[in-house]
């Protein structure tokens, strides 16, 4: 259900990119209690020279930075689990990437479940239709 898109700043690097989606991956199922076989990482480099931090670039102070915008359903966690994530995902990047700008963020969108979803479907739908599943259901013979 997490669509993320996470833009790094440097020069294009597939093995880094693999680093990169593994971890975050890990993070967002460790943390979000997302489920992996539903989340998408995109990631995006942007060279040094075209990322400006108070109109200063990144290639100028010498340093790196991400933005990392993740898309979750409405209400399906806590905020210390956002907290977390954010707190996580600001060190894992950090440790991977090297000396990172203070200025890295960390946006978490919440999606309304009428408004979001994947197979052409809504998030609302899957899970009414889920829950109607399970009531129909013949309980367990012991």
């Amino acid at each position: 259900m997490p669509i993320i898109n996470l833009k790094v700043s440097g020069p294009e690097d597939r093995i880094l990119a693999q680093e990169l989606v593994n971890e975050i991956g890990r993070l967002t199922k460790e943390i979000l209690n997302k489920k992996p076989e539903v989340t998408v990482v995109v990631i995006s480099f942007v060279p040094d020279h075209l990322w400006f931090v108070n109109a200063v670039s990144l290639a100028e102070l010498n340093t790196r930075s991400f933005h990392l915008d993740i898309k979750i359903s409405d209400s399906t966690n806590l905020k210390t689990d956002k907290a977390n994530y954010i707190n996580a995902v600001h060190s894992s990047l950090a440790r991977i990437l090297g000396d990172i700008h203070p200025v890295s963020y960390t946006a978490i969108q919440e999606m309304k479940a009428d408004a979001y979803g994947y197979e052409g479907l809504t998030i609302e739908y899957k899970l009414v239709t889920n829950q109607q599943k399970q009531a129909i259901l013949p309980e367990p013979i012991a």
